[in-house]
This record gives C-alpha cells, sequence and structure tokens, in this order.
C-alpha cells in the first residue's frame, strides 16, 4: 500500500476534524475591515508555494543526490523568483548568542559558526549584510567571478552558508578556487564534501543557481522560543506523554520508511505523501493536537503549543518582510513538512498573498 494510501486510511479514521477557524473563532466585526484591503489588492499577488519537506539530514553523507532531480526539475520548471528556508539568519543568531541566557543552547543547535569568515574579512554580521546589499543593489546577472567569490565569503559571514552555496554554484568549476576572501577552509564549508544532504543546500541553493538568483533567505525563528516558559523536567516528561499516543506511533512508523524511499528513488512520491492533507492532519492531531489537549494544572502542552504558533508566526512574518518589496512575485517556501499546516494557514490571512497548490506541481504528470 501506497504512504498515501496509507496515510489517508489513518486520517479516515481520526475523529471528525474541527471545525474551520471561521467558525470557531469568527473575525470581529472591526477586523472584517481587513477584507477593504483584500479585496482591493490588485493582480497578480504574491503566489507562494509551500513545499513541506522530511529533513534530509536524516540521510547518510553518500546519498546519491542526482535522485533529487525529479524534484527539482518540477520545482524549476515552477520558476520561483525567491526561495526561502528554515534556517536562522545571522544577526538572530547573534541575538541568540548575546541572550543565551534565555536561549540555552539555541545558538548551538540551530546557528552556523560564522568566526572564521568574519575573521577572513574583517567584518562583523552588520559589515558583511551591509555589503551583500551594496554589491546585490545592481541587479546584474554576468557578475565576474571574484566578485562572485567576494559575495559567496560575505554570505558566510553574515551566518548563511545556503546562499555561500549558491554564489559557489554559479562560479564556473575553475573558478571555485581561495580567493577574494574564501580560504581554502571556507571553500570546504560551502562544497561540504562530504556531509550530509541538507534540503536547504541540495535543493533551495541548487534551485536558485539554476533559476539565476543570488541567495536564498532564512526566515527560521527562535526568538519566540521562552513562549514555553522556564523548562523543566517535568515538562518534558508531560510533552513526551502527550506525544505518546496512537497517532504519534503511526506517524513515526510512516516516517521511519522515508529513508529508504529516497535511497530508493522515490522522491516525488515522498514528496507528494509529505504535501497531502492526510499527512498535515497525522502531523497536527499527533504532535501539535495532542499538546493541546492537555489538561494538566500546570498547561505543559498549551505551552509548548504556544512555542510552536509563535515560532511559525515569526517564520511566517519573516518570509512577508523578505517578500515586502517584491509585490506580484513568486516564492517558494521549503520547510519542515510539520509546519506547512501552519505556514498555510498564516499565509492565508495576509491581503496580497496567494497560496499555491503543490498538488498541480507536484502531480504525477507535469502540467
Amino acid at each position: 500500500m501506497a504512504i498515501s494510501e496509507i496515510l489517508l486510511a489513518a486520517a479516515a479514521a481520526l475523529a471528525q476534524p474541527p471545525a474551520p477557524a471561521h467558525e470557531v473563532n469568527p473575525p470581529t466585526p472591526v477586523a472584517r475591515a481587513v477584507w477593504l484591503a483584500d479585496a482591493a489588492v490588485r493582480e497578480p499577488k504574491t503566489e507562494v508555494l509551500v513545499l513541506g519537506t522530511p529533513h534530509l539530514s536524516m540521510l547518510p553523507p553518500d546519498f546519491d543526490r542526482a535522485l533529487l532531480e525529479p524534484l527539482l526539475v518540477r520545482l524549476q520548471a515552477w520558476r520561483p523568483r525567491m526561495i526561502m528556508v528554515e534556517a536562522v539568519g545571522g544577526a538572530q543568531c547573534d541575538y541568540l548568542r548575546t541572550f543565551a541566557a534565555f536561549y540555552p543552547g539555541t545558538a548551538e543547535d540551530y546557528c552556523p559558526d560564522a568566526g572564521a569568515a568574519r575573521t577572513a574579512l574583517k567584518l562583523d554580521q552588520a559589515g558583511a549584510e551591509a555589503e551583500i546589499a551594496r554589491l546585490l543593489e545592481d541587479g546584474r546577472a554576468d557578475r565576474p567571478a571574484a566578485e562572485r567569490r567576494r559575495l559567496a565569503a560575505l554570505f558566510l559571514a553574515a551566518g548563511d552558508p545556503a546562499s555561500a552555496r549558491v554564489q559557489w554554484l554559479r562560479l564556473p568549476a575553475s573558478e571555485r578556487i581561495a580567493s577574494d576572501g574564501l580560504t581554502d577552509a571556507l571553500l570546504g564549508v560551502i562544497a561540504a564534501v562530504g556531509k550530509r544532504p541538507n534540503e536547504n543546500r541540495e535543493v533551495a541553493a541548487e534551485l536558485a543557481a539554476r533559476l539565476g538568483l543570488e541567495r536564498v533567505w532564512p526566515v527560521d525563528d527562535h526568538t519566540g522560543d521562552r513562549a514555553a516558559g522556564p523548562s523543566s523536567a517535568e515538562q518534558e516528561a508531560t510533552i513526551q506523554a502527550l506525544w505518546n499516543n496512537v497517532w504519534s506511533s503511526e506517524h513515526k512508523a510512516v516516517l521511519d520508511k522515508v529513508p529508504a524511499q529516497l535511497r530508493e528513488g522515490a522522491v516525488l512520491s515522498v514528496y507528494r505523501d509529505q504535501n497531502s492533507p492526510a499527512a498535515a492532519r497525522y502531523a497536527v492531531a499527533s504532535d501539535f493536537a495532542a499538546t493541546a489537549a492537555d489538561s494538566s494544572p500546570e498547561r505543559h502542552g498549551r505551552r509548548y503549543l504556544a512555542y510552536w504558533e509563535t515560532r511559525n508566526l515569526r517564520m511566517v512574518a519573516n518570509m512577508r518582510e523578505a517578500m515586502g518589496p517584491t509585490p506580484g512575485t513568486r516564492v517558494l517556501a521549503i520547510v519542515g513538512s510539520s509546519h506547512k499546516p501552519y505556514y498555510e494557514r498564516y499565509l492565508g490571512v495576509l491581503s496580497e498573498i496567494h497560496v499555491a497548490s503543490t498538488d498541480e506541481v507536484l502531480a504525477e504528470k507535469a502540467r
């Protein structure tokens, strides 16, 4: 039985889904005034395709990246002009390190070390960002190799290795050398030889280079992690117990098959399943609905849900900020599949945004 069929069967077994948000919590008469802006927006709207993905780091370093080609072909045909990724930007990483007392271990878990690139260029985060903005302001496509090497180094200094790889991929192979701020060590960081796959590198950066884009946009956000309140052993135990449910067990059984399916070349099938309504319901039922139902006096589950909703709201806000200067563009957002229903929910209330269908892009027969 196909994964999609398993998920659909499991979804059918779930209790009836909750009423739509507009029935549970309808907009107030004052909030309905925003509909005037919705109606006033002229075409084309900004079109956003949310691609839920398994985290490819589950695969071994020797995974054959060529197996991702069918997915890349479909996404390239859709022709996004901006690509957003689940990565924390360098400026936020500096903030998380500065306020480590409130975010213990977060920078270590989610942030690359930009120190070597900053030392090589003698620039801090702000200086690197400023020079990137200056260099990209002209919008030229035919950048000299020296400038692309400089941009690659600057993106590393800015804590954005996926965009550094975009510049590296746009260089002719003969120009991928240590020069213009790129040291041999930094070249190794960009090339990532022997590293486990990563969707930001193998999908987003590769696609951006093919499309002639200059960068990807890191939009992950962990500044809202404090919404769960202080962590404790009791809180952790409660969350783990809430996750110990039938839907979580079934969901894990499905996800455990994904690495083998990817290695066998069933990439499009995996991505169709990961982006299906059934998969989204399964993820929410096993995780966020389970924690929302926490009836303990401390409401640990509800506090976890506060973290998750805050994180996704800020991720979507980061996307909205990045898209703002180019209304009417086409945007691909690549994110862990459990984020997809929240992304689409929050994007759906924005006046100028149209959420595109992954079904059409990933269909068995390309349109």
